[in-house]
This record gives C-alpha cells, structure tokens and sequence, in this order.
C-alpha cells in the first residue's frame, strides 16, 4: 500500500509540475471519475506550490473544483446509461431490487442536491456519489452546479492547508488516512445493514 501510494504521490506531483494549473484540473477529474487517486495529495501539493509563489490559491482551488466537475459529469454519464441497465438487470444477484431502484430516484429527485453538496466534503464518499446520483438521473444540472459547489471549500480546504505546512504538505495525507479508515467503517457497515436488512425482509415474505 505504501508503494502504491507513493508512486501516486510521485506521478501527481510530476504532472502538476510540468503542466500548472491544467495538471491539478486533470488529476482532480481522475478523483473525480470514481477511480481514487487521492485529493488529499493532490491539493496539499499544489497548495505548497502557492506557498512558494508558484500558484495562486484561490486559482488552484477553482482549478480543482473544475477538475472535479469534470471527473463527476463523466462519472453521472457513466452510472446514467451504463450502470441503470446493469443494475436493473443483474441488480437482483447483489440484493438490490427494482423497488430499491425506485427508492434511491425518489430520494435523489428530493434530496439529490443535499446528498451530492455533503458528499463532496467527504473522503472516499465524494469519489463515487457520482455513480448512484447517475444511476437514480438525477438533474444533471443541479447535480454539476452542486457537485462544483461541494468541491470548492473541500479543494480550498486541502490547498490552505498544503500552503500553510510548506514543505510538511505531505502531513495532510497522513491526517486524512485516519479520517478514510473511519468512513470506510460506517460505509462497510451500511453494507452489511443492507444485507441483513434484504435477508430479513425475504424471509418475512416467504413465511407470509
């Protein structure tokens, strides 16, 4: 794990060098995309470079919130009209049925805005919240205005840190590893709530 997450930190930090600000909007869409390259030393980084006048911090936050937009619109379009018709149809092998298909659009048409805003101040959660808010269709443009409104203060955040750690930026990465560890618990725990949950639910209807 220490390797991997070093060679990441190295490839990060060599693409932002060599290509500023299109370098963090390109690292932070790959974050974005559901595929986890780690914000937390994407921006801390470039946050370091503002401190040595490199950047401006307000720019590389923008720069990372726009990298997110992208990453996330590409993600909706993925879980849109990829991944509905996968879970409509091999859904019922994982549990999840056409029942809960409808209950996770109810909750995005009412609460999509909310969800998507909270979701992208949290660790891991912001990764993927694009998927399901594209699988539900949710608003694409409320979706886009509030994933970029989410990802603002969480880049802001992380580069305001990096700049004020100097050349101690990588200390983010470290205090944030905790911080994942912690949701990855209460996400593995919901997993397993809806598990026993559907199980339960099954055998209420077979007795019925």
């Amino acid at each position: 794990m220490y390797k991997i997450l070093a060679f990441l930190s190295s490839w990060i930090i060599a693409l932002i060098s060599a290509m500023g600000y299109l370098g963090i909007v390109l690292a932070m869409a790959i974050e974005s995309a559901c595929i986890p390259l780690p914000s937390e030393i994407i921006m801390p980084f470039s946050g370091f470079l503002a401190s040595q006048g490199r950047f401006s911090l307000w720019w590389v936050s923008v720069a990372g919130a726009v990298g997110c937009s992208i990453g996330s619109a590409l993600a909706y379009g993925l879980g849109a009209w990829g991944g509905r018709p996968l879970v409509i149809k091999y859904g019922r092998y994982f549990l999840f049925h056409q029942k809960d298909l409808e209950r996770a659009d109810r909750f995005f048409a009412r609460h999509g805005d909310k969800a998507t805003f909270v979701a992208r101040l949290l660790p891991i959660i912001r990764t993927f919240i694009s998927l399901p808010a594209g699988i539900s269709r949710m608003d694409f443009g409320k979706f886009l205005f509030y994933s970029f409104a989410g990802s603002l203060p969480w880049c802001l955040l992380l580069a305001w840190i990096g700049l004020k750690l100097g050349e101690r930026w990588k200390e983010v990465e470290v205090i944030f590893h905790k911080l994942d560890f912690l949701i990855g618990g209460v996400i593995v725990a919901a997993i397993l709530w809806f598990v026993w949950a559907h199980r339960k639910r099954g055998k209420v209807s077979e007795e019925g």
